[in-house]
């Protein structure tokens, strides 16, 4: 069977695992399950002890916790994803055997959030790393005493990236290789505007 929060494909197995997971906990605690993996989808971390407490009734294990997490993460990111609306993720859920309140607590909390989601998963997607710093140089190569023999400047670039770790690149080019990255990026961008 074909989901359109899967984008039109059939729904993971692991997903059809931890409906049952989720299903053992009540509806109010599935939604507030589902705020804090809203924070954490939008760039705040979820708090393990509050989750703990939720999921205490329903006597999850730790691996258990992480695969409910993963479970709703999966569910609202790949929603937002394909762009399907509220009563067509809650039909589906409960197709796969999510009881209908479970389903709606889910989905409240996503209608509530979706315009928050989609800009945050747009801001985000294909970034595979952060800038932290950037030192630029530009050096003039005197090939002889007279200033009238300066060659092609030279750019030296030193960017500090982090992903997920921090790294240091370092690169020099000439004018002529910087104007050609520089007219390519500008194309690249244009072709991603497009894509919005």
């Amino acid at each position: 069977m074909k989901f359109k929060f899967c984008g039109d494909l059939d729904c993971p197995d692991w997903i059809l695992a931890e409906i049952t997971t989720l299903s053992k906990l009540t509806s109010v605690k599935v939604k507030l399950l589902c705020s804090q993996v809203l924070n954490d989808v939008l760039g705040g971390s979820i708090d393990y002890e509050k989750v703990q407490k939720l999921t205490s009734d329903a006597k999850l294990d730790i691996g258990g916790i992480k695969a409910s997490i993963a479970a709703i993460s999966y569910i609202i990111t790949s929603a937002v994803k394909y762009s399907t609306e509220e009563h067509t993720l809650s039909n589906e859920l409960q197709q796969l055997g999510l009881p209908k309140e479970h389903s709606t607590a889910i989905c409240k909390v996503y209608a509530d959030n979706y315009a928050k989601l989609q800009k945050e998963l747009n801001n985000n997607s294909l970034r595979l790393s952060y800038l932290d710093d950037l030192q630029w140089r530009l050096d003039y190569i005197i090939s002889s005493s007279h200033l009238s023999d300066v060659s092609e400047p030279l750019l030296h670039l030193k960017m500090k990236v982090r992903h997920p770790e921090l790294k240091i690149h370092k690169f020099s080019m000439t004018a002529d290789k910087c104007s050609v990255i520089l007219h390519e990026l500008k194309e690249a961008y244009k072709v991603m505007e497009n894509l919005k």
